[in-house]
């Protein structure tokens, strides 16, 4: 048996031996535990059959950033997706804009797929990278999209809307002393807080600066930080949380200080994930298809790795209300 053969079954070119032959060979090789050396022959067909998934988040930030249900379930989603297409996926996880720069620059990967990239983050991701990059949730001027020569999509969400909607529901239910819960005040979450100052303003509701309730997510602080704000929650009537978990742990925090909720404070969150779900109360909460956005996101890459230039170069998801148990109408 010459090594051309054995070479041709290896590398998939089955239609230059024999259906016996072949058997032979793969009898063989299992005989012998051969396995092939992906890089090399990555190398020699000139692409690597790996889709890098890059996750930028804030300092004190990455150390939990998988815990999150959003990062779990998308992530889910989107492994299976890419292993079902025949490759494989490489997660980096930083604060560091420098540090992702150098480590995309170095990978063999045959497409990116970015999490919240801020102002030009993207751009700068694909100059150094020079290949098809689909984004979630970036914020990004149309004259930086335009620099992106048809290698670039984004997959968002109306989270301005989504907000808007669920504090125009807390109005409409007799709420008025609002706040807003948030560990930043960029990307989504600045979106988000957009929507919220919106609806108080068509309310004719006036927003202080002591309405924004700013937790301390790092390691270690959390808890105590979502105590502080649940005694502050006292003054209020409802407080809108932009993820289900810290929802979730404000409703806690409260109910261990003796506020019960809805009775005396209504709680809202965004997501829809798991524990929105598994609180008691259940948490009336803003609906994502998180799975159908991961889905969404490696199919447009994996057409643009193939050539295929998008219909477009934004596609913005709608989100929905979900009324649970956690709003209580105010009379």
């Amino acid at each position: 048996m010459s090594t051309t053969t054995v070479s041709n079954v290896i590398h998939g070119k089955t239609g230059e031996v024999s259906p016996e032959t072949e058997q032979r060979v793969r009898s063989y090789l299992e005989e012998v535990g051969y396995i092939p050396n992906i890089n090399a022959r990555n190398l020699a067909a000139n692409h690597s059959n790996i889709i890098g998934v890059v996750i930028k988040t804030r300092e004190n930030h990455y150390m939990h950033i998988l815990s999150e249900p959003f990062v779990s379930e998308i992530l889910g989603g989107i492994e299976e997706m890419i292993r079902k297409a025949g490759y494989y996926m490489m997660l980096y996880i930083s604060d560091d804009m420098a540090d992702i720069l150098n480590k995309v620059a170095a990978w063999n990967t045959d497409g990116l797929l970015l999490f919240w990239m801020l102002d030009d983050d993207a751009l700068r991701v694909y100059k150094r990278f020079r290949k098809p990059v689909v984004c979630v949730d970036t914020y990004i001027s149309e004259e930086t999209r335009a620099q992106f020569e048809n290698s670039f999509v984004n997959i968002g969400l109306e989270d301005e809307a989504g907000t808007h909607e669920a504090i125009s529901y807390l109005i409409k239910t007799g709420h008025r002393r609002i706040g807003f819960l948030s560990d930043n005040h960029e990307g989504v979450d600045l979106v988000r807080f957009r929507g919220y100052r919106r609806a108080l303003e068509e309310a004719g509701i006036k927003y202080s600066n002591k309405d924004f309730f700013e937790l301390c997510s790092t390691k270690g602080e959390i808890e105590s930080s979502m105590k502080k704000l649940a005694e502050k929650a006292k003054k209020y009537e409802a407080v809108f949380c932009c993820s289900d978990v810290y929802a979730s742990m404000l409703i806690n925090s409260c109910e261990r200080i003796g506020i019960s909720v809805p009775e005396d404070l209504s709680v809202i969150g965004f997501d829809d994930t798991f524990p929105s779900r598994l609180s008691r109360p259940s948490i009336t909460t803003i609906h994502q298809d998180i799975v159908e956005r991961g889905r969404l996101s490696i199919e447009l890459l994996l057409k643009m790795i193939i050539g295929e230039k998008p219909e477009s170069d934004q596609i913005i998801m709608k989100p929905k209300l979900v009324i649970r148990e956690s709003v209580k109408e105010r009379k």
